[in-house]
């Protein structure tokens, strides 16, 4: 029997594409030990204005809502302190030393990448900074995502069209294109799309900066997509 209106067709795409990071993300912490906790906090608060000075002399700035889009900024996010200790060879355990640790967890952003190699070097000069994890990251309105959420269509399209050829016909319309996992929930929205950036990231060992090359990002758009086929006649066999 062939049905009048056609045979749904339900297919999920996905379409990938290699780009340049917007952006890398330094997770960074400052620490300094004192005999007195007092004594740790003002050098920890003294390394830390160093550090902006260093990093205001490379034409960074603080972190604002109006300032998210400069080449570099910083943002110092939490301040703690904790009773110092270190590793006993003896015992084996990591035993108190009678000293305070004042740390200041640091988050420097850079936008404009000719600028990395100047921050590593300021960076490295201040002993008491250790960037422990690198991420590279690309932007929600980077112009690669209607590229890449248009290739995951173009993708859902060649599908069903495979499908109803199988089937002996072809495709008649669109009716649904959706994130993946949308369509059967009842969601009546139309033309929607699902994303995501490969998160690239670096880590260091204490005694080693995490890298500062850039990193090609990968982006995902993965959709659903629901056709109606056409001049689709099914046997009786």
């Amino acid at each position: 029997m062939s049905d009048p209106a056609g045979p749904l067709l339900s297919v999920r795409a996905d379409a990938r594409l290699l780009v340049p990071p917007d952006s890398a993300i330094l997770s960074a912490r400052i620490a300094v030990s004192r005999e007195a906790k007092a004594d740790a906090v003002r050098a920890a608060a003294s390394e830390l204005d160093q550090l902006t000075a260093s990093l205001a002399g490379l034409g960074g700035t603080a972190f604002t809502p109006g300032t998210g889009r400069h080449p570099l900024t910083w943002s110092a996010q939490s301040a703690t302190t904790h009773a110092e200790r270190d590793h006993d060879p003896e015992t084996g355990r990591y035993e108190l030393t009678g000293r305070m640790t004042a740390t200041v967890t640091v988050v420097i952003t850079v936008r404009a990448f000719e600028l990395l190699d100047s921050l590593g070097a300021t960076l490295a000069a201040h002993d008491a900074l250790h960037v422990h994890d690198v991420t590279w990251d690309v932007d929600g309105d980077n112009p690669a995502w209607p590229e890449v959420r248009a290739a995951a269509i173009q993708a859902a399209l060649r599908k069903g069209r495979d499908y109803a050829a199988a089937l002996g016909g072809t495709l008649d319309r669109v009716e649904h294109i959706a994130d993946a996992g949308l369509i059967g929930r009842g969601d009546g929205a139309g033309f929607r799309f699902s994303g995501a950036a490969r998160a690239a990231r670096a880590g260091g060992d204490e005694g080693e900066a995490p890298s500062l090359d850039p990193v090609p990002q990968e982006l995902t758009a993965v959709i659903e997509a629901r056709f109606t086929a056409a001049g689709v006649i099914l046997g009786s066999d």
